[in-house]
């Protein structure tokens, strides 16, 4: 039987890291050097721009390449999510004010966070997987926003949107349609069953 192939996730993001570890998944970690923000952009410019949860899937797969060519036996996990509000994609907060005026923004509304998994091996696509949630975020109070933004500090960088839904940012949201996973950053039930597929994890 053929050794099993050494596993990387091609992310920084510390939910990622710790949803793999919970799985009990024997990784590495490798985060990806992809400039987000001119990949993005360099779509946009594009005859035909694809929509969030093509851009969610592309740069999952640039992560995923970027890191296969350095570790062509491995199989490498990119992951990617974006924030849909009306059709236009937005990424991490640049700082706490941002945050802020995106969470002015979606107050009372719903978005979108399509969030794409790919899996690269001998620097191509072996596998590809589009999660995507839905979430309806309660009107928030001024108040309510001073005191959120003020506990959660820096940490409201770290993710689309300015919250983190296991944790203080479950207190924006009346509505949550989708898997906690996905939502986290990381379809992590799709990847653990094609992790199964390939003889990765026991079945």
């Amino acid at each position: 039987m053929a050794d099993k192939p050494t596993l990387i996730l091609a992310s920084g993001s510390r939910f990622r890291r710790q949803m793999l570890e919970n799985a009990g998944l024997d990784f590495d970690v490798e985060p990806a050097t992809l400039d987000e923000v001119a990949a993005r952009a360099e779509m946009a410019r594009r005859p035909v721009a694809p929509g969030p949860a093509e851009v969610a899937v592309e740069l999952a797969a640039m992560k995923a390449l970027e890191v296969s060519e350095r570790h062509p036996r491995a199989l490498v996990i990119g992951c990617d999510q974006v924030l849909d509000f009306e059709g236009r994609i937005y990424g991490k907060p640049s700082d706490v004010a941002t945050a802020r005026a995106q969470l002015i923004m979606m107050s009372g509304h719903t978005h979108a966070l399509p969030t794409g998994l790919v899996l690269a091996q001998h620097g191509r696509v072996v596998f590809e997987h589009l999660g995507e949630a839905r979430l309806t975020m309660r009107a928030l109070s001024e108040t309510f926003l001073d005191d959120y933004l003020a506990r959660v500090g820096d940490a409201a960088t770290e993710t689309a949107g300015g919250y983190a839904l296991e944790g203080l940012g479950v207190q924006l949201f009346e509505r949550v349609d989708g898997d906690y996973f996905t939502i986290i950053g990381l379809p992590l039930l799709a990847l653990l069953a094609e992790l199964r597929r390939r003889g990765v994890v026991a079945a």
